[in-house]
């Protein structure tokens, strides 16, 4: 009622006037600190994934038990080099339906085996899943995503395989399994080329006619990775690749074990065609497509051989160009 004299106001109650408080000095920052980044999904107990990680684990401890002794001579040169090969550093990841079929049909050694969930089946993919259970390789039903992240983006048609380091064999292993064929030594050496592609498809193309390896160099060349096996086409585990400390001084042993060495380029002093020494011991060189062969390896060459093209301003990767001096070789050899 107004005019009420007993109705008592609004009164602050003592010691309740706001004032300016101190700032919390850091007392709190505790509280406003994250817990780090999300674990990965096989890395939490809780998590399927992780359940699956841990199965196959115990699948790939049960296939290394029930496969050893039963690789193959590729599988062996794959693992570990019989004559000082040297193994590349890391696992490698052969993607694609094609290439995954030559590799396990080559007897390769696989690590895991990758399958894309909900995959469309056909002949391809039923026999790498029939060959991974016989052979009690580990088995795993993965996303497309998750394909994806293993294989770097690359096309790989639902089914991958993990393969161990490649191990390379030695310049000398060439020349043996010349020896043991009745042939005469059919070798490729790369100089300065390096795209993995490359390799690969000079690897399949020493496999389609005949060749006893390819030679590599150590440094500022290409090795082989997951992308040679993939152009490959399985030829990566049937044709041995060694990789050698100095082009020069391999090609001077060569020459010293009476092997001739001819390279390609293209201002070489005879035609493809007429290519010298094809029926003898021989290696072709095959130089970088930008820069062609070095001017110490061209030095130790026997003869220069070039490929006639339509266009002086063209020129051929060195997988073609292997391809076609290779067809020359086997042509002349009948």
């Amino acid at each position: 009622m107004a005019g009420n004299s007993e109705r008592r106001g609004a009164v602050r109650k003592g010691g309740s006037k706001k004032v300016a408080s101190a700032g919390t000095g850091g007392k709190n920052r505790r509280s406003l600190e994250g817990r780090g980044p999300t674990p990965k999904a096989e890395d939490r107990e809780y998590h399927p994934a992780h359940k699956a990680k841990l199965a196959a684990e115990r699948r790939a401890v049960a296939g290394t038990r029930g496969t050893s002794g039963r690789q193959s001579a590729g599988a062996s040169r794959s693992a570990a080099g019989s004559k000082g090969g040297r193994k590349s550093s890391t696992h490698e990841i052969v993607s694609g339906r094609n290439s995954v079929v030559e590799a396990l049909r080559a007897g390769i050694p696989v690590s895991t085996v990758y399958i894309a969930s909900r995959l469309e089946a056909d002949d391809r993919t039923r026999e790498i899943i029939s060959a991974a259970g016989n052979s009690n390789y580990p088995l795993l039903e993965v996303s497309r995503a998750e394909l994806d992240r293993l294989t770097d983006g690359s096309v790989h048609q639902g089914v991958a395989i993990q393969v161990p380091p490649y191990a390379y064999a030695d310049d000398d292993d060439l020349l043996d399994a010349a020896a043991e064929t009745d042939r005469p030594a059919l070798i490729v050496a790369l100089d300065g080329v390096t795209d993995p592609r490359n390799l690969g498809a000079v690897l399949r193309s020493a496999g389609a006619f005949g060749a006893h390896g390819v030679l590599v160099p150590e440094r500022r060349a290409a090795g082989v990775t997951a992308s040679a096996w993939k152009v490959s086409a399985g030829a990566a585990a049937r044709v041995p690749v060694a990789r050698v400390t100095n082009l020069v001084r391999t090609l001077q042993g060569l020459k010293a074990a009476g092997v001739f060495v001819v390279g390609l380029d293209g201002g070489g002093d005879v035609s493809i065609t007429d290519l010298p020494y094809a029926t003898d011991p021989l290696v072709l060189v095959v130089g970088s497509e930008g820069k062609g062969l070095s001017r110490l390896v061209r030095e130790q060459c026997d003869a220069i051989a070039s490929i006639p093209i339509a266009s002086a301003v063209e020129s051929l990767n060195a997988g073609v160009a292997a391809g076609i001096a290779l067809f020359e070789v086997a042509r002349q050899r009948g």
